[in-house]
């Protein structure tokens, strides 16, 4: 039986923004002394006085912040009217309770984006979104899911499942060319974990629950489920699936479709399920591999049997510095193969760790001396280059012995490579800082400030080529559209495989004086996303493809896998009721690959 303790939802005020990133009790506020304070008590980063971070930013663009002309938000959003299907309206309307149907202007705008940069949150703040969703409704049983796509396939709407909105791949952006009425599904009240089953080690739970409540319900009761993406306060389980997620501790807990055993998603031919969830089956294709990845083109996760596990025994961070990146990824070249990894092991560029300096507060007397014995061994006794040493944030999990082992094998490896151990708080204040930087964009474009990130999968003997391609590539295409500053571009490794790694490229500049920025930035990303894939890398290794990527599937899957992606669509969904239209469903322009 559910434990109904598990139900209990989080704090009252986890109030979160309408458009950008994250909850309304947190925002980089500047002091009068132009040093920067994070508001609030939610993160590791609040309450610091940060004397150096607009010195960094000001550094690395090569600019200098004007903090008397900030980019003006739309404080009267444009939305254009509403298209009902009257119908549909008048049928949801007689059959789901009124606080479940809603056709306020602020919500269609809300429901109407993910957090894509350019193309998405930049036009919603700074400009106008061409289409809005028409009605957004909340289903809170299976039971209302199912008659909202019945009602949906009657009278022909478009239906487009939402979860935490934290999508960056514009996968919900509405298309263009849809005349329907557009219905967005918000999932977020089916957020219950409906039963634990504590001998087998496993849950079930509704979908529109946010990796936050899940993770705060579960510890209550002694478990974790071990996925720690980046949007963990903001996403939600349907959307993992959806988007074939990944989380910062996927080394202990694997990804998203390891964690998932068994997925209700119901679709307009009805509902696909297995039987009795399994720690694994032969049975044939097995039918939820058709939901990981859905990106919202089939139909609506309703629920999922997910793996959960005791808490750890034991938890250590720790962090180590290298001479050069190079030195790094060797370091986690080496690694990997051993078969033994922490839960989490980061490797950050040069920047990056000076970023993460900039946003330190100031040190106390004693932290001052430490740190300067620090930096004389560093670059004094070892000689390290302060422009070329990168820096690693581990986190260890598991039994004492476990964590204990990890962290030998770790130091160890390390010297070989050059490294040297940087001390467990700053690997604890590294890996919590990831939480606190996604409402760095929102912060900075209010100096006409730009940027977003990039993810890939790559090989290991390709690395460091991708790197130096998109490097290259930003600095030339900067150069082409003869933008302001310098390019910021910085990568960092967040997880390893056997055979390869998942980079993230953080790329941004400023915008000031630029006439359509956004439209210059999403260029620019889609050249990026070229080299990338001419380098030797992946289309993507978790956000998914939505649109921002459509027009690189040619390269990623043959002609007969998109034929049969596109007939099972067609088989489960005649009418396109789904008609989101992401990945091979969307429009594409397809271009050519660079080549050498």
């Amino acid at each position: 039986m559910a434990d109904k303790s598990l139900d209990k939802g989080s704090s009252g005020e986890d109030i979160r923004y309408d458009h950008k990133w994250g909850f309304t009790d947190t925002y980089f506020k500047v002091n009068p002394d132009k040093t920067v304070t994070v508001t609030g008590s939610r993160y590791a980063l609040s309450g610091t006085v940060m004397h150096e971070f607009l010195p960094f930013v000001e550094e690395m663009l090569d600019i200098k912040l004007d903090f008397d002309n900030l980019k003006p938000i739309v404080q009267d959003k444009p939305v254009l009217p509403a298209r009902l299907n009257d119908g549909f309206y008048q049928a949801v309307q007689a059959q789901l309770s009124p606080e479940q149907v809603s056709v306020d202007d602020r919500q269609r705008l809300i429901h109407s984006h993910g957090q894509t940069t350019a193309d998405e949150v930049y036009k919603v703040l700074y400009g106008v979104l061409e289409r809005v969703v028409d009605l957004v409704l909340f289903p809170e049983s299976q039971q209302d899911v199912e008659l909202i796509i019945e009602l949906a396939g009657q009278h022909d709407v478009c239906l487009v499942p939402y979860g935490g909105g934290t999508s960056v791949s514009c996968a919900l952006q509405l298309p263009q060319n849809e005349d329907r009425s557009i219905v967005s599904v918000d999932m977020r009240r089916m957020n219950k974990i409906l039963w634990i089953d504590h001998e087998n080690f496993r849950a079930g739970v509704q979908a529109g629950i946010s990796g936050k409540d899940l993770e705060e319900r579960l510890e209550r009761v002694g478990y974790t489920s071990g996925h720690e993406p980046d949007s963990l306060e903001l996403s939600t389980l349907g959307g993992w699936i959806a988007t074939n997620a990944s989380g910062m501790k996927k080394n202990r807990y694997g990804n998203i479709e390891d964690i998932v055993e068994s997925v209700t998603m119901v679709t307009p031919r009805g509902v696909i399920e297995q039987g009795p969830a399994m720690p694994r089956q032969s049975l044939g294709i097995d039918p939820k591999h058709v939901a990981f990845g859905s990106e919202g083109n089939l139909g609506i996760i309703t629920s999922a049997v997910i793996k959960i596990h005791k808490l750890p025994e034991a938890k250590k961070y720790g962090s180590l510095v290298f001479p050069t990146f190079q030195k790094g990824t060797e370091f986690l070249y080496e690694l990997a193969q051993t078969g033994t990894l922490p839960a989490s092991i980061r490797l950050l560029d040069n920047i990056q760790f000076r970023f993460g300096s900039a946003l330190k507060g100031e040190p106390t007397r004693m932290e001052a001396i430490i740190g300067e014995i620090q930096k004389f061994f560093l670059l004094k006794v070892k000689g390290f280059d302060p422009n070329e040493l990168c820096a690693a944030t581990i986190v260890m999990e598991g039994t004492q012995e476990e964590v204990n082992y990890q962290a030998k094998l770790i130091n160890r490896l390390a010297k070989r490579h050059g490294g040297i151990a940087g001390g467990s708080t700053n690997g604890q204040r590294g890996y919590m800082l990831t939480y606190a930087i996604a409402y760095i964009r929102d912060f900075l474009t209010d100096f006409h400030i730009i940027g977003e990130t990039y993810e890939t999968t790559v090989p290991w003997n390709k690395v460091q080529a991708v790197i130096d391609a998109v490097a290259a590539m930003v600095d030339q295409k900067h150069k082409e559209h003869n933008l302001p500053g310098r390019p910021y571009i910085s990568p960092r490794i967040t997880q390893l495989y056997h055979t390869g790694v998942c980079i993230y490229f953080t790329h941004g500049f400023s915008t000031m004086g630029v006439e359509n920025p956004d439209e210059i930035f999403s260029q620019i990303e889609h050249t990026l996303r070229e080299t990338i894939m001419a380098a030797g890398g992946s289309i993507s290794h978790h956000h998914g493809v939505g649109k921002i990527r459509k027009d690189f599937m040619k390269h990623a899957i043959s002609p007969a896998a998109t034929q049969l992606i596109k007939e099972i669509k067609q088989a489960n969904d005649p009418q396109n009721i789904f008609g989101i239209r992401n990945n091979v469903f969307a429009e594409s322009a397809e271009p050519e690959l660079a080549t050498e």
